[in-house]
């Protein structure tokens, strides 16, 4: 017999990076279209009002954090079908939102409230017709890849500065994912570009010492400029969205913009740590 033993370790290693390669190749199949991608970055004010109050909707029914990609990812495929909107747009947000909610495997989402959060703008009926459409759009492939799925896998890769600090770079990645899907500036960003966009940002507004730009360009496939030029806009999206919040008054964490951040660690130009959901 050969000298050779399994490692626990090694294998889980081979498990992941299989995964990771695989939601890699996949991840294009899942894009929306560039005529579509031209189309709302031309004009984003309807798309960006929509999954504004999409996003709000999952935050109030404690959705977890795949679903609200999973959503703009159908949805945006969904209208790649078809350049002009439904008759009610909020009612294919909010299929969208129950075909998610499903797919994650935690709580899904009661198709009243969601009517309810639209001010009766659609029956639950409606909503069930409308999930109809939308399996049938997207042929039941509603397992989409998106940038939160390789959340987990990047992370995994990444050196640990302890303290709970990649559980910190993953909840803050998790919520800037949530912020940039559904901004029409990074619409057609691979999903994978998109997550390591978020984890670099997250790792430097929480005060990574271990350079890691690099390595998640690496582990992507882009060169690390075009990385770095992700995380530029990435953090333009969060600046206005701090700003919004400021002249609101409001946080998504319940803090006033007058409360302390206690968190010691660097600041940045754009203080992503405020960013909580």
């Amino acid at each position: 017999m050969s000298g050779w033993v399994w490692s626990e370790e090694a294998g889980e290693g081979a498990r992941g990076a299989r995964v990771l390669d695989r939601l890699l190749r996949l991840q294009e199949k899942y894009l929306p279209s560039a005529p579509y991608v031209a189309l709302v970055q031309k004009e984003p004010e309807t798309r960006d009002a929509l999954l504004k109050w999409a996003l709000e909707v999952c935050w109030e029914q404690g959705c977890v954090a795949s679903v609200f990609p999973l959503a703009v990812s159908l949805l945006d495929r969904c209208l790649s079908t078809s350049t002009s909107l439904p008759v009610s747009p909020a009612c294919l947000a909010a299929a969208c939102i129950l075909i998610a909610s499903k797919l994650a495997g935690g709580r899904v989402v009661d198709p009243d409230a969601l009517s309810a959060a639209a001010a009766a703008s659609f029956l639950p009926g409606h909503l069930r017709d409308m999930e109809s459409v939308v399996l049938a759009t997207l042929r039941w492939d509603v397992a989409a890849v998106t940038p939160h799925d390789f959340l987990p896998h990047f992370l995994a890769l990444l050196p640990d500065e302890g303290d709970g600090f990649l559980s910190a770079v993953r909840r803050l990645g998790d919520s800037l994912v949530a912020l940039c899907v559904s901004d029409a500036r990074l619409l057609g960003v691979p999903p994978a570009a998109v997550a390591a966009a978020a984890l670099s940002s997250a790792w430097r507004a929480l005060g990574g010492t271990d350079p890691i730009g690099s390595t998640l360009a690496r582990l992507c496939g882009v060169e690390k400029a075009a990385l770095q030029y992700c995380c530029e806009l990435m953090e333009g999206v969060t600046a206005e969205c701090l700003g919004i919040w400021e002249k609101q008054a409001w946080h998504p964490d319940g803090e006033s913009p007058g409360d302390e951040v206690t968190d010691d660690r660097a600041s940045t130009p754009t203080d992503l740590r405020q960013i909580r959901f």
